[in-house]
């Protein structure tokens, strides 16, 4: 027990006693540490304010930047109410465009028209005076067989021969009027007819049915299959 508690006392001895070496050869601390030592303010102690310079600069950079960032980003779209504006003006000018176009149509299909009106006008103008000269030349050997029958009568005053020219005139005029589409409307004993025959009176007939046309009191006309005057007749009651 003696002998290890000797040595142990030895041992101890040895440890504690310092090695030549390392006490002539102790590191020193790095100098990072040394200059982060000695730059480090006391406790209590108020950190350096920046200078004016260094803010100045700052901000240069701050302003910078804040423009590079505006140079990079992209420039805002038009506005959607903008081009809205822009479509509805389009459409409007291309609306009066074809209004002017269509009134330009229209004044043109207007004076084509009273053109028209016109030229139609005075054809039928023509037509009428055409056929009115026509039927006037064929009634002037008509109109001169009235005048021989008349001067013939004044001269002779004989009835037998005034009477035979006035036939051959009537003749001649039926004739002339007949060649322009006149026909004379059948009415004596047949059924009353409202739209070709006018009544003027009611008579009792024994040998009539009620109805039926008795007499004519005046002729009437057709021309060109129309109506151009009703027969004036008495009816049957």
């Amino acid at each position: 027990m003696q002998n290890d508690t000797d040595k142990q006392a030895d041992g101890e001895e040895r440890t504690s006693a310092p090695e030549p070496d390392k006490l002539t050869t102790a590191q020193p601390e790095p100098a990072e540490e040394q200059v982060a030592a000695t730059e480090e303010p006391e406790a209590g102690e108020a950190e350096p304010e920046p200078e004016p310079e260094a803010e100045a600069e700052a901000e240069v950079d701050d302003e910078e930047q804040a423009v590079t960032e505006r140079a990079d980003e992209p420039e805002p779209e038009a506005e959607p109410e903008a081009e809205e504006e822009d479509a509805i003006a389009a459409d409007l000018a291309r609306a009066r465009a074809e209004a002017e176009s269509y009134l330009d149509d229209l004044r043109r299909l207007q004076a084509d028209f009273e053109n028209y009106r016109k030229r139609t006008l005075r054809e039928q103008t023509a037509r009428t005076a055409s056929a009115s000269q026509a039927l006037v030349a064929r009634l002037l050997p008509v109109l001169d067989n009235f005048e021989l029958a008349v001067s013939a009568a004044e001269r002779s005053r004989d009835f037998d021969r005034m009477l035979k020219g006035v036939e051959m005139v009537l003749g001649a005029l039926r004739e002339v009027l007949e060649g322009e589409g006149l026909v004379k409307i059948e009415a004596e004993g047949k059924p009353f007819d409202p739209e070709r025959h006018e009544a003027v009176i009611a008579v009792e007939q024994e040998d009539s049915e009620p109805g039926m046309v008795v007499d004519i009191v005046r002729a009437g006309y057709e021309l060109g299959g129309k109506v151009l005057r009703p027969a004036m007749v008495k009816v049957a009651k």
